[in-house]
């Protein structure tokens, strides 16, 4: 499963996630996780480096769809505030939350990538869904629930292994 989880790319957080890299890869689209990617765990406010990201990458024609395990009032409510669809209780690490995502845009899965902070859930989501994956630090560990507490170090014992560095203003590749 190990190899399954690997990423194709690794960022220290979303907002380094340039839109000229997203064109280099040809990357239209991103499906984006809530919890510790884009937001705090459980909090529903964005901080304005990544609200100033999520314009940007608007206004360069990147679309966004949120793909959480999270719960549909919470998640539906940022999603209305950043006028983008979701998808709630999407069950990751399963591909269905993502293969939704993709219908819902009308994009193919070569073009879009699931971003989220956990290997075993957002990248293997990902990957089972056919898409590129990348992963990102986590914003914050406060208050993460008790079963990705416990993934973390099994997390950081296969970055370590394959020896990926999280980049801030690039890319660190998998490949």
């Amino acid at each position: 499963m190990g190899v399954l989880a690997k990423p194709d790319y690794y960022f220290s957080s979303v907002t380094n996630i340039d839109i000229s890299f997203l064109q280099r890869e040809d990357i239209h689209c991103l499906l984006l996780d809530v919890d510790c990617t884009i937001a705090d765990y459980r909090r529903g406010e964005l901080d304005h480096l990544v609200a100033e990201w999520l314009k940007a990458l608007q206004a360069a024609g990147i679309q966004t769809c949120l793909v959480s395990n999270g719960g549909k009032r919470r998640i539906r409510r940022l999603a209305g505030h950043l006028g983008v669809p979701f998808v709630a209780r999407s069950l990751k690490p399963f591909p269905w939350g993502c293969r939704r995502a993709i219908k819902i845009l009308g994009v193919p899965a070569e073009k879009a990538a699931m971003v989220g902070d956990q290997l075993f859930a957002d990248v293997l989501a990902g990957r089972w869904a056919g898409l590129k994956t990348i992963l990102v630090q986590p914003r914050s560990h406060v208050k993460e629930p008790w079963i990705t507490r416990w993934k973390r170090p099994i997390e950081r014992w296969l970055l370590d292994r394959w020896g990926l560095v999280p980049m801030g203003d690039g890319a660190s590749s998998a490949d």
